[in-house]
């Protein structure tokens, strides 16, 4: 009984969380979130110099406080998204650069929006499905099982599709690009360590080979994508750049370094605008796992 209730524990803490967030005053949340974070990174010290280090890659001259404390905004605006209404959701982000996604839409072959973590892409993403889009997200499996199918519901509620990362995640995610459809893929952390080794931030690690392998399998357009938090912009600033060039070059394999690559670029243009906005708080060089 105590193992079972060790294993769900995780499961039982982002619902206490959720229904805290979405309990609250607005104004109270937040405070509650910022004394959260500002206690966090005093009693997770190896979090806080990882944050830290990402940080000084980057040459911001931030705190890893400040990252704390846009993470757990984070988590506030997505555990209270279920509440709010289309009119707010629309008022909350302004979004540049729309006629990229609609010039890729119209050319058929889908899209793939690449995303660092960076602000509130869970907003972004719930933005996107009010608009009359329907986004899909893949997800990596969570333990215990009830948390990615509380996540996944929690997703699926707010009009994005989740897939589970897995072994058939790129049969379905091709199935959707055959479709027209559109893609939002996080991009700047290579969980399941098979990515493309890549220059990032002047020093060499793998980034996901996902978006680059898809888009120069389908034709769909990789549109570098973020969501900002932007206080005078209604709260978000969503941002999509033009397509990356996917005009094969090369071997396969060439191409899909090359691409992933100019996606790292990309990335580290948007990290820079907004670092300490960036949620990496997991290794993600070699030099990371090393310490």
């Amino acid at each position: 009984m105590l193992d079972r209730l060790r294993r769900r524990a995780p499961y039982y803490a982002y619902l206490a969380g959720s229904t805290v967030a979405r309990s609250l005053p607005a104004g109270a949340a937040s405070l509650l979130a910022r004394t959260a974070a500002d206690v966090a990174v005093r009693v997770l010290p190896q979090r806080r110099a990882m944050v830290e280090r990402h940080l000084r890659r980057t040459g911001a001259s931030g705190q890893a406080r400040d990252v704390f404390r846009s993470y757990a905004r984070y988590w506030l605006e997505s555990f209270r998204l279920p509440d709010i209404s289309p009119t707010a959701l629309d008022a909350g982000l302004r979004a540049q650069g729309m006629e990229h996604l609609a010039a890729a839409q119209a050319d058929g072959k889908g899209v793939i929006m690449a995303l660092p973590h960076l602000g509130g892409w869970d907003f972004g993403g719930a933005w996107f499905a009010a608009q009359g889009y329907k986004p899909t997200v893949v997800v990596e499996p969570l333990e215990p099982p009830e948390l990615f199918d509380w996540f996944a519901r929690f997703r699926e509620q707010l009009g994005v599709t989740v897939v589970p990362l897995g072994p058939d995640v790129a049969t379905v995610l091709l199935g959707v690009l055959r479709d027209g459809g559109i893609l939002g893929l996080l991009s700047d952390r290579d969980i399941g360590g098979t990515g493309v080794e890549v220059e990032f931030f002047g020093e060499r690690t793998t980034l996901p080979s996902g978006p680059a392998t898809l888009a120069l399998r389908t034709g769909a357009a990789i549109l570098p994508t973020a969501v900002f938090f932007d206080d005078s912009a209604g709260g978000h600033r969503g941002v999509i750049r033009p397509p990356i060039d996917t005009t094969r070059a090369g071997s396969f394999r060439e191409d899909v370094t090359r691409v992933t690559q100019a996606m790292a670029k990309e990335l580290e243009a948007f990290i820079r605008q907004a670092p300490e906005q960036w949620h990496l708080l997991q290794p993600n060089w070699p030099s990371d796992r090393a310490r």
